[in-house]
């Protein structure tokens, strides 16, 4: 069959599907794309003649895209995503920060930049870099470090391995991330006899790998010999639907259960093993069990530092249950490398115990968060009536900002898929990009976006898109004139909440910006509201409508939520001539010496992956 690269690349995607326990979906769901010189006459081509093969969607900015086909395959349990494809130079770049967000967070994205000639018959063209030591370099060798799989295909021969080899990382569970394939412009145009078999139906399985018998009999031997077990569940636990597995694994032995950010749904928040949040951003429940714990059984984390308050939390050893061995022997822990949903129930049928389960009483503490009332109205406040009004099985986005950590400490949880906050690259404006492809793999629910004002200027032009593509998405957007989070960080560290605020120059001025205007210039209907009441009605009404809606709500960032009372380790200036930064310096070294190793031996020999 006689095509170009670009049409047989578009072709060949229209036809990948991605199977696991019996249920076969598309890997390649859609392709966002903003055309340039780079795309236009190849890859836009392609998806113009094939528009029943590959939908398009219009994307208004070549970051926010990545951050869309994120929440898509984040909703997907990685089992589906999106193409990206931009133009060569700023349109490629731009794709780096969404990249590495991916690839940090373990999830799927394909990403088609156009690339300079590889013909070089033109000579140095538009947007080239031109690098002196090598005419091979273009700007999409920025995309390299922050991909799970790179390659330029300079001839159409290569499109076919290059092909097999993209979508062997974006279904491999443990390896997968960004996935970019550099396509050089001419190539892109160019034709090619293709073999039949690349475009017939090609089903990718998505392996649930067993646990070895030896390291299982090891862990269960571990955990039944402890005294004050703890779970605590990552995002693999959601990824791999082993939540159920979980549940009864956790209620046949009595072991509690905390959550990372990425894991918070595991349980539902009501569930009698359930202790919420765990580490910098965690429960004071979860912390305390996490201190007392002499065995950890961690299933599909990746044990960032704000999960194990940089390695000031935990004291026992650890046993990691991962599908990615990088993960599994973190922390000098026994490497059960399997599953999440096999590796539980092969534990579930090897252990014979039950331990006690303490109260907890960390929801009266949200409660109270949720229901004491300030003007202008708390943070706290604002999460409480978002949690009030929306179902069971709705879904809240976040991203970056003083409310992800909020929400992880007081968001009532009742579904797995219900809370979606991107805490492993944390990026300001992925909100409503990641909310728009929430929203496109799952139609039937409501979002709502919850958005600072400093992440909202960062990236809200998606609204444009979610308009267009009459997607409704509701918008909590919190006002509250700064970098709030950061300004918290800053005072911690005695910087004074320097460079944090939104103010005219040499005042304590706000700056008469009116977000709610701007949401509404691009195409949303926009409600400014100042009390909790007003923000409830309007809330409650955009809820009601079937178009994007931004409520903004003017907040007091000074009033904080319940203490976590875990440490995170940011480091403060040695010597310095402020008293603050002094004082912050003292007790900055009295925090570190909390800091722990993680060497402790679960006394097991040692395999490699």
């Amino acid at each position: 069959m006689r095509l170009t690269v670009a049409q047989a690349l578009i072709r060949f995607l229209s036809v990948q599907y991605s199977e696991r326990d019996g249920i076969e979906q598309r890997l390649i769901a859609g392709c966002f794309g903003i055309f340039g010189h780079g795309n236009v006459a190849g890859v836009g081509q392609a998806l113009l003649e094939q528009p029943d093969e590959m939908p398009f969607y219009h994307a208004r900015n070549e970051q926010a895209m990545v951050h869309t086909a994120v929440g898509y395959a984040r909703q997907k349990n990685r089992l589906s995503t999106l193409a990206c494809t931009s133009s060569i130079g700023p349109g490629a770049t731009n794709l780096v920060t969404g990249a590495a967000l991916a690839t940090i967070n373990r999830l799927p994205v394909l990403l088609l930049p156009g690339d300079v000639f590889a013909t070089r018959a033109p000579g140095t063209v538009l947007q080239e870099l031109e690098d002196a030591s090598s005419y091979s370099v273009s700007v999409n060798d920025t995309l390299r470090p922050v991909s799970k799989f790179w390659d330029r295909v300079e001839r159409p021969e290569q499109l076919v391995p290059a092909l097999l080899a993209a979508m062997r990382v974006l279904t491999d569970p443990a390896e997968t991330g960004a996935v970019t394939l550099a396509l050089p412009q001419d190539v892109q145009a160019e034709a090619f006899d293709w073999p039949e078999e690349l475009f017939e139906k090609r089903v990718w399985r998505i392996r649930r790998p067993v646990p070895e018998p030896d390291v299982l009999s090891e862990a269960a031997e571990l955990l039944r010999g402890a005294s004050k077990p703890l779970i605590v569940a990552g995002g693999g636990t959601i990824y791999a639907e082993a939540t159920d597995a979980l549940a009864a694994f956790a209620e046949a032995t009595g072991i509690r259960v905390a959550e990372t950010q990425a894991g918070k749904g595991s349980l539902p928040y009501d569930h009698p093993q359930a202790l919420g949040a765990i580490g910098a951003t965690g429960t004071t429940a979860a912390n305390t069990a996490a201190r007392d714990a002499d065995v950890i059984l961690g299933v599909g984390t990746r044990w960032s530092d704000f999960t194990t308050a940089s390695r000031s939390l935990f004291d026992g050893v650890f046993i990691n249950l991962n599908v990615a061995a990088v993960d599994a022997f973190k922390h000098a822990a026994l490497p059960l490398v399997a599953d999440a949903r096999l590796g539980l129930e092969a534990l579930h049928e090897a252990l014979d115990v039950t331990f006690e389960t303490p109260p907890n009483d960390w929801d009266a503490i949200v409660e109270q968060a949720y229901t004491t009332r300030h003007q202008p109205p708390a943070q706290a406040e604002v999460i409480g009536v978002v949690n009030r009004v929306s179902n069971p099985r709705d879904i809240v986005i976040c991203a970056a900002g003083s409310m992800p950590g909020d929400l992880h400490k007081l968001w009532r949880t009742r579904d797995p898929k219900g809370y979606h906050v991107e805490y492993g690259y944390s990026t300001m404006g992925y909100e409503i990009a990641g909310g728009l492809g929430v929203k496109l793999a799952a139609p039937d629910r409501e979002v709502f976006v919850l958005v600072g004002d400093g992440s909202y200027l960062m990236m809200a032009q998606e609204i444009v898109t979610a308009v267009a593509e009459r997607i409704k998405l509701t918008i909590v957007l919190v006002q509250n004139h700064g970098y709030q989070s950061i300004g918290a960080l800053s005072e911690s560290v005695g910087s004074q909440r320097y460079g944090t605020k939104y103010r005219y120059r040499g005042t304590d001025e706000k700056l008469p910006v009116d977000l709610a205007a701007n949401a509404a210039s691009l195409g949303a209907r926009a409600i400014d509201t100042h009390t909790i009441e007003e923000f409830e009605a309007a809330l409650r009404e955009a809820v009601a409508s079937d178009v994007t809606t931004v409520v903004q709500i003017h907040t007091d960032p000074m009033i904080g939520a319940p203490d976590s009372e875990a440490w995170w380790d940011v480091p403060v200036a040695e010597v310095a001539s402020l008293d603050s930064t002094r004082d912050a310096r003292e007790q900055y070294e009295h925090d570190k010496a909390s800091q722990k190793t993680y060497l402790k031996n679960p006394k097991t020999t040692v395999r490699t992956p």
